[in-house]
């Protein structure tokens, strides 16, 4: 049977238990189809599954295994699903964002009180659309398009950033900073960088007491400041001072990994406090601004940030209406405009949709997978199979998204 046979038999089955489709349903069906081919999709029965998934007023399906959203939703959402994966082998998208990368965290003792937490990746190849290992780095940042991401090598803080082609696993080329860094972050154009620098590794781990178990450095933080870069010409600028913040800071202690990231916009750069204010905006000199309109409720353990139109926030966990569920916000006002289902937030996939983490039937608070959320639907897609409820090993892996 031949692509477009399979086409038709799967819209045809989808076709018998729904109400006559919206106008335009065809070219979104062509449209689709021909993104998929384009991007060299596996098999037919892929590129079937993903034709229908994204059809408006047909249910959205992850692989055809289970129904996630109401009839007559306006958002049409692709999704790429692997609920039997943990850690996933192949690709993992949902609408405007990938699973760009992964990684598992371990604690390399480095005396008899101290260790190093030491991530270990594994990033998409936009060409095979699996993940594959990549040890070498310490720390990975995908771009927007899934074509490159901004690495560091293993011993924090290093000198320089390689720009990585995800497709050969080369650095096509390294910028070398006069600061060492730890941690790097794209702009949401993928123009800049901003990387935190620190003048040790703030992946340094104490021996607890009376116990086996490792804890980062508490109130102590080795953050210096942050360069941002354009990406294009490697050029740079440094701030520090103020914007490395302590104990003896008013503004309250920070975390001993407490990296920075950009606004929406790219216009300021920011970074999250643990105690009040919760965060603290900067210009790219290092002068502390407001916070924008659009991000004055945003908070900084909520990844998924602020929605594509800028109109929503994601917010905090709930559990108010579910066991585990979220708020998401109005981003001008804070007041909260729904409750959706997931333990945590981490990407926006539309307009009205997430990629969260969430738990099983089991209740663990710890066995959790990655699933799609929409706002107005108590239903979730399985996105991914559940993590290992055990920190420190290689089932207990950590996401990375980013824009496709």
């Amino acid at each position: 049977m031949n692509v477009d046979e399979l086409v038709c038999e799967a819209l045809r089955d989808q076709a018998a238990g729904q109400p006559p489709a919206a106008p335009g349903f065809a070219d979104r069906v062509l449209a689709v189809r021909r993104r998929r081919l384009s991007r060299r999709l596996a098999s037919a029965a892929a590129a079937a599954a993903a034709v229908v998934a994204v059809a408006v007023a047909v249910p959205m399906l992850d692989t055809g295994k289970q129904d996630v959203r109401p009839s007559g939703g306006v958002e049409q959402t692709s999704v790429t699903a692997r609920p039997e994966q943990s850690p996933p082998r192949d690709v993992i998208a949902a609408g405007r964002v990938a699973l760009a990368a992964y990684y598992t965290s371990r604690n390399v003792e480095r005396s008899a009180d101290r260790a190093v937490s030491q991530r270990t990746y594994w990033l998409l190849n936009p060409e095979t659309k699996k993940y594959e290992k990549a040890d070498r780095w310490s720390y990975v940042a995908a771009a927007p398009g899934l074509e490159t991401a901004a690495v560091l090598e293993r011993d924090l803080p290093v000198w320089r950033i390689g720009l990585l082609d995800l497709a050969s696993g080369e650095v096509k080329r390294w910028i070398p900073i006069d600061r060492p860094v730890a941690g790097v972050e794209f702009s949401a154009d993928g123009t800049k960088l901003v990387a935190t620098t620190y003048d040790q590794n703030p992946d340094q781990r104490v021996k607890i007491e009376r116990s086996d178990g490792w804890a980062s450095l508490f109130m102590k933080s080795y953050r210096t400041g942050f360069h941002v870069i354009d990406v294009a010409s490697g050029r740079s600028s440094w701030a520090g001072g103020k914007v490395s913040s302590g104990p003896d800071d008013p503004g309250g202690f920070i975390n001993s990994r407490q990296d920075f990231g950009f606004s929406r916009d790219g216009s300021l750069v920011w970074a999250g406090l643990p105690s009040e204010p919760g965060k603290r905006y900067y210009d790219v000199s290092g002068k502390e601004v407001a916070p924008p309109a659009r991000e004055r409720y945003r908070d900084w353990p909520v990844k998924a940030g602020v929605s594509p139109d800028g109109a929503l926030v994601a917010g905090q966990f709930a559990g108010k209406k579910w066991k585990t569920s979220s708020l998401v916000l109005d981003s001008r006002t804070g007041k909260t405009r729904t409750e959706v289902r997931g333990q945590q937030l981490l990407a926006w996939v539309d307009g009205d949709s997430l990629v969260a983490r969430d738990i099983g039937p089991d209740g663990n608070e710890y066995h959790q997978r990655l699933v799609l959320v929409t706002m107005g639907s108590d239903k979730v897609v399985p996105l991914s199979g559940y993590r290992s409820p055990k920190d420190d090993t290689k089932g207990r892996w950590e996401p990375v998204f980013a824009e496709r």
